[in-house]
């Protein structure tokens, strides 16, 4: 899949990933959902979290900029070479919570990420270093690999735990 070049790209892309994460999940009962062991430890559930705390990070790296702050990338304590350390963090920091809160958690991340993509211009997601926190990078390059291309990351791993857990039964 090559990376949006346009703000109506950005959107059309993360609208159809998300739905089609959505139609996977619509044909999941809630206990599926919170069995884990689908992908690695995680359940569905944990997918959900580990993408609606990616979103807020990027929600919230795009916040404390315009606050003219400087955020800790990828997070206050973590490197990016530290990746499987932070998602193994926001798993153990989301594997109690309900999974309707999650899952309320990811509708409303969600919604929040396409409304900024909404409001702001092709400049300001397109202009590499516009933002001094994302330095050289161009905003729309964290949007898209919180929204389209994680969305789509996520219901492959999905879909290959649950073609696995099938053929255990």
């Amino acid at each position: 899949m090559p990376r949006p070049t346009t703000k109506t790209a950005i959107l059309s892309e993360s609208r159809k990933e998300y739905a089609a994460l959505e139609q996977l999940l619509a044909t999941l009962l809630p206990e599926e959902m919170a069995q884990p062991g689908l992908v690695g430890e995680w359940s569905v559930k944990d997918v959900l979290a580990h993408l609606t705390e990616w979103t807020q990070m990027v929600l919230g790296w795009y916040a404390a900029g315009l606050r003219g702050e400087t955020p800790a990338l990828p997070a206050p304590g973590y490197k990016w070479n530290q990746l499987p350390a932070l998602n193994q963090h926001i798993y153990e920091k989301y594997r109690d919570e309900a999974l309707a809160d999650v899952l309320q958690g990811f509708h409303t991340t969600h919604r929040q990420i396409m409304a900024l993509v909404e409001s702001l211009s092709e400049e300001e997601l397109f202009t590499p270093g516009r933002y001094d926190w994302a330095r050289a990078n161009a905003l729309a390059s964290y949007i898209v690999s919180c929204t389209s291309s994680h969305y789509n990351w996520a219901r492959t791993e999905l879909r290959k735990g649950l073609r696995a857990r099938e053929g255990q039964t």
